[in-house]
C-alpha cells in the first residue's frame, strides 16, 4: 500500500517538483499550496507523513505542526526550510517537528529523509516489558497512555521523540548512554541529523522533568560521550 504524503509548498516550482519527485518514487501525494490549506486537506484523509515549508502565507510551518500536534496527531513532520539559524531548529522541534532539510536540498536527501521517517513511524512492537504504563523519571511521572510528564502536580505534553527517550532513559537507569545509541533508540539507524538534534530534544525533556533544568539532576551530561539516568 502506498504511503500518502500531504506536502504544503507556497512556491509552485518547488511544490511541483516534489510532487514529480515523491510520486516518481512511489508515494500519493496531495499538496497545498500554503498552510490554512494543508489544514483544510489534513482531515480529509489519514497521512503517513507531513512534509512543510517553514515560510507560507495564511499559517506558516510552524502554525501548521502547532495545531496538528495541538490536536494530538502523532503523524511525522519533516520541515523544508532556508533558515538554518539554531534558534529556528529549537522552536520547530519544541512545536514536535521530528525532522528538517534545509533547502536547496537533493533529491536523494530528501526521499532518504521521507523513507526513514515512515520506516520509524510503523509499530515496532510492544514497548518495553520492564517500563509499566506510568512510570517514574526522576521527580516526574511520566504517562505512555497519554504522553505527558507530571511534575509538581504540573502535567506539561511530550512529543513522541521525548516519551521515547523517557523510556530510554527510565529503562537503563545509571548506564551512560551514547549520543549514536541514543540517536539509534529514537530515531532508528537511518537518521541522518546530527547530534545536535538530539542535545535539543533532551534539553526540551529536561524543562519537563526536571525542577531545575539549568542543573539537571536527572538526565545528566556525560562530556563528550553522551548522558546518563542517574539514580539516588
Amino acid at each position: 500500500m502506498k504511503a500518502r504524503l500531504l506536502i504544503a509548498e507556497d512556491d509552485a516550482n518547488i511544490r511541483l517538483g516534489l510532487i514529480a519527485t515523491l510520486e516518481s518514487d512511489g508515494y500519493e501525494v496531495t499538496a497545498a499550496s500554503d498552510g490554512a490549506q494543508a489544514l483544510r486537506l489534513f482531515p480529509q484523509a489519514k497521512y503517513d507523513l507531513v512534509i512543510l515549508d517553514v515560510m507560507m502565507p495564511q499559517r506558516s510551518g510552524y502554525d501548521v505542526c502547532r495545531e496538528l500536534r495541538k490536536a494530538e496527531h502523532r503523524v511525522p513532520i519533516l520541515f523544508l526550510t532556508a533558515k538554518g539559524e539554531e534558534v529556528d531548529k529549537v522552536v520547530g522541534l519544541k512545536l514536535g517537528a521530528d525532522d528538517y532539510v534545509l533547502k536547496p536540498f537533493g533529491v536523494h536527501e530528501l526521499l532518504a529523509r521521507v523513507e526513514a521517517l515512515l520506516r520509524r513511524a510503523r509499530p515496532a512492537g510492544p514497548a518495553p516489558k520492564e517500563l509499566p504504563p506510568v512510570f517514574r523519571l526522576g521527580a516526574a511521572e511520566i504517562d505512555r497512555r497519554k504522553f505527558t510528564a507530571t511534575l509538581d502536580g504540573r502535567s506539561t505534553s511530550l512529543t513522541a521523540r521525548e516519551m521515547k527517550l523517557a523510556e530510554v532513559f527510565a529503562a537503563h537507569p545509571g548506564e551512560v548512554l551514547t549520543r549514536d545509541a541514543l540517536l539509534n533508540a529514537a530515531w532508528g539507524v537511518e537518521f541522518f541529523g546530527t547530534t545536535r538534534t538530539l542535545d535539543q530534544h533532551v534539553a526540551q525533556l529536561r524543562k519537563k522533568i526536571e525542577p531545575r533544568p539549568d542543573q539537571p539532576q536527572t538526565i545528566v551530561t556525560v562530556h563528550g560521550v553522551g548522558y546518563r539516568h542517574a539514580i539516588d
